[in-house]
């Protein structure tokens, strides 16, 4: 009786046994099938999936992306930093100065952005501004050669801009943007449905829009790294030196000068006493005919006075 006993629990246990792994089988199977149907209906809802995904995983990048890097960033040789000079100098020729500065661009790749000049003061000395890209590695021996050449620095100021910490944003960002330009081009792979293709489209030509923005950016300030700008403003000291032996040099036409004073002088003169003359002829003429006049009384009075005998005198 005792072994019929056990017989009979072993083969109760044996019966439960099987009866969960079968229930557990069916719950599996149940569970694979749900997720097909789940799989199926995100598919076919793929407008909506697509834009919430797209989000999504904007999100999870862009966390990861503000996550403090474990990299050192201190090192300067991985520093981005945009290079900006002004210098004023004072030179003995504007142009010589720019021949000069066209050299040095010619022999490290730089090139003119803006250049321009004009005469002041009455020696007509040239003033001017010259605005120059020049790259970076030949930024300092191109300021020391234009500063060699000048007579005197009378300004120089040099500013740097790092901006390695935005140029590592945005290659963070347009790492998840082109993430969640590769889904939403497997999601349009993927839809059938006309209004899907159409919602999918609209978001990954807007994705690709800030793709091409951010890469715009990006070669922005790769340019503005790479080439320095200088801004060099130019005065000319063009002062008149007389050399020696000047004044004899000048004294054939020092000689000539003086003759057409000499003859305009006279000229003139002999214009004003002309003009007085005629001018004042009447008044000439009636003071000429008195003047006549009292020298014949004066010589009547005279020739009276020498007919008439001497007069005795009385005793």
């Amino acid at each position: 009786m005792k072994k019929l006993l056990l017989i009979g629990i072993a083969l109760l246990i044996a019966g439960i046994i099987s009866g969960c792994s079968s229930s557990g089988e069916e719950s599996r199977q149940a569970d694979k099938v749900v997720d097909e149907i789940e799989n199926k209906s995100s598919i076919a809802e793929g407008g909506e999936q697509t834009t919430e995904l797209a989000n999504e995983e904007v999100t999870e990048t862009e966390e990861d992306a503000n996550k403090p890097s474990n990299q050192d960033s201190s090192n300067s040789d991985d520093r981005m930093v945009i290079y900006t000079a002004n210098l004023s100098i004072r030179v003995k020729s504007y142009q010589e100065t720019l021949n000069l500065v066209q050299q040095q661009l010619a022999s490290s790749n730089g090139y003119i952005v803006e250049s321009s000049s004009y005469s002041v003061g009455e020696a007509d000395s040239l003033e001017g501004t010259i605005t120059v890209r020049v790259p970076q590695d030949k930024f300092d021996s191109f300021l020391k050669s234009v500063e060699n050449e000048s007579t005197k620095v009378v300004d120089r100021s040099i500013s740097g801009q790092d901006v390695t910490e935005e140029y590592v944003d945005l290659e963070s960002r347009i790492t998840s943007k082109k993430v969640v330009e590769k889904r939403l081009l497997d999601f349009m792979e993927k839809a059938e449905k006309t209004e899907d293709l159409l919602k999918i489209s609209a978001d990954l030509a807007v994705v690709q829009e800030e793709i091409e923005q951010i890469k715009g950016r990006m070669n922005y300030l790769n340019n503005k790294v790479d080439l320095a700008t200088v801004t060099i403003h130019v005065v000319e000291d063009k002062v008149n030196i007389p050399a020696l032996g000047n004044d004899d040099l000048n004294t054939w036409e020092k000689t000539k000068e003086q003759f057409m004073n000499s003859v305009n002088f006279v000229l003139k003169t002999c214009s004003a006493v002309i003009i007085f003359i005629i001018g004042s002829l009447p008044v000439l003429l009636v003071l000429g005919g008195l003047f006549f006049i009292m020298i014949l009384i004066i010589r009547k009075r005279r020739k009276h006075n020498q007919g008439k005998p001497p007069t005795k005198p009385e005793e």
